[in-house]
């Protein structure tokens, strides 16, 4: 397997699987945080594609369709984030391998470091907004698709929670205080506020379920 592959958008779901189960490097933890935001807002998208255009939720349509435009968005910016974190961590090793008596090696690791940081925390950032509009996903999309919403706010959980985890093993490697101390307030307020959330939508969509029987 070439340590020098295609794109990640050109990529199978086997072939990326196989890439993050090898001993290659890249795609980790940081891609993969990006992968699954993607897979939660494509799930809120396909709850608004079977609410849109349907004469039983016409009240909703335009509330659904503006829903759906930000879904798409946040959709193509976590696919690109695939790419940008396995590119982000070259720039990290090519730093690296400067040589140790290189006197732009320090700058050098720290800037590659501080953009390899700013990858993961624009995950949690998409993260936040997909959370953001699960919930009246949960209360006013097409019903039969409730129990999509519920894994669309699991899957945006668990990618807030695994950029924050990126983010802060990039940013225990940087000197710049008041950047790392300001970056990591701000994973703290965004990772809150994604758990408070999704529990809410996952809560909304086991009551309609439970309602339904």
């Amino acid at each position: 397997m070439s340590d020098q592959p295609s794109p990640a958008s050109s990529w199978t779901v086997a072939e990326y699987l196989d890439r993050l189960a090898s001993d290659l490097p890249a795609p980790g933890g940081g891609s993969a945080a990006a992968l699954v935001g993607a897979l939660s807002a494509a799930l809120g998208s396909m709850v608004c594609n079977f609410t849109v255009g349907r004469e039983k939720f016409a009240a909703v349509d335009e509330d659904m369709r503006d829903i759906l435009a930000h879904l798409e968005a946040h959709r193509a910016a976590l696919t690109d984030l695939v790419q940008s974190d396995m590119t982000a961590y070259e720039g990290v090793k090519s730093a690296y391998r400067l040589a140790k008596d290189d006197p732009s090696r320090p700058s050098a690791i720290q800037a590659a470091v501080r953009a390899s940081a700013l990858v993961p925390l624009a995950v949690l950032d998409h993260a936040a907004s997909i959370a953001r509009l699960l919930k009246p996903l949960a209360s006013f999309g097409n019903p039969n698709l409730i129990s999509d919403v519920g894994v669309a706010a699991i899957l945006a959980d668990a990618a807030a929670a695994s950029a924050h985890i990126n983010v802060e093993v990039n940013l225990a490697l940087l000197d710049d205080e008041v950047f790392v101390d300001q970056t990591a307030a701000a994973c703290v307020a965004l990772r809150s506020e994604v758990t408070e959330l999704c529990a809410a939508a996952v809560s909304a969509t086991l009551s309609a379920i439970h309602g339904s029987r």
